[in-house]
């Protein structure tokens, strides 16, 4: 399935992604550090939902959230609390 989440306090603007079952497909950060989102976004496909939530949920960048941590708030609302 894929989804569209609306990040807020981080330089991305948007996070699309997919999710087959309970894997990670797909994940498009719009805007943000090209080179850190992309790395991050290829690191994640293949990886289980519920462990990218344990590994990425927490990180701080800029003020108390992150790109990662936005993806983390994403997945737990609009996959795992569906």
């Amino acid at each position: 399935m894929k989804y569209t989440y609306k990040t807020s306090g981080c330089c991305a603007t948007d996070i699309n992604f997919e999710v087959e079952g309970d894997t990670i497909q797909n994940v498009e950060f719009i805007k943000g550090c090209k080179g850190n989102t992309e790395g991050l976004s290829k690191l994640l496909v293949g990886m289980k939902v519920e462990e990218a939530v344990k590994r990425l949920k927490g990180i701080e960048c800029r003020g108390n959230t992150s790109c990662p941590d936005q993806l983390a708030k994403a997945l737990e609302t609009l996959v795992l609390n569906k």
